[in-house]
């Protein structure tokens, strides 16, 4: 069964297929979401993102994963170095993340919440479209089996199981709406 999972959460010690990488287009691994999983993924990781060089902003680029507990890093660039993500360019990098990970035969896959600090997006929209992204995936054809949204601190945590939460309850208040019209109530 597909599904998405939350978690509060060190995004570097995931044991997944792949973890997802809140990048920037030239691949510089900084601070944030980068600069933990550089740490702890050793110097391997940012020699792979030197040698794959610029990726348009929008797109996503896929390496090893050094030490970490994955067999991959995929690098969603929603932003170029020093300029803010767009809603577009996060959902974008997104998607084509999860086609990466579905190109190389990932069953699990784990991202941050890209976009959101200093990408500038408001958190509560970037939850809006990782998980709409996410639903749409997993609705497709994929390998991805689970989407595991970590998050760093009770509060996006949070920001994310209310956003989850309100799109279970309209999808139920839909059913109940279909049903209601067929039976002709």
């Amino acid at each position: 069964m597909r599904r998405i999972v939350l978690r509060e959460g060190d995004l570097a010690r995931e044991q997944v297929d792949a973890i997802v990488n809140a990048a920037n287009s030239a691949l510089a691994l900084g601070a944030g979401v980068a600069g933990a999983l550089s740490a702890r993924a050793g110097p391997e990781l940012e020699a792979e993102c030197n040698r794959h060089g610029p990726i348009e902003v929008g797109g996503a680029a896929i390496t090893g994963a050094g030490r970490l507990e994955a067999r991959f890093v995929i690098h969603a660039a929603s932003m170029a170095p020093g300029r803010p993500a767009t809603e577009e360019s996060l959902r974008s990098s997104f998607r084509r993340s999860l086609e990466l990970a579905s190109e190389h035969g990932c069953r699990t896959l784990a991202a941050p919440a890209i976009g959101a600090g200093i990408a500038g997006l408001p958190l509560q929209r970037v939850a809006e479209i990782l998980l709409e992204e996410a639903r749409r995936h997993l609705d497709g054809a994929t390998t991805l089996l689970e989407i595991r949204f970590v998050l760093f601190g009770e509060p996006a945590y949070r920001v994310f199981e209310q956003v989850q939460d309100a799109d279970r309850i309209a999808s139920q208040m839909a059913a109940l709406a279909a049903r209601r019209d067929r039976s002709g109530a």
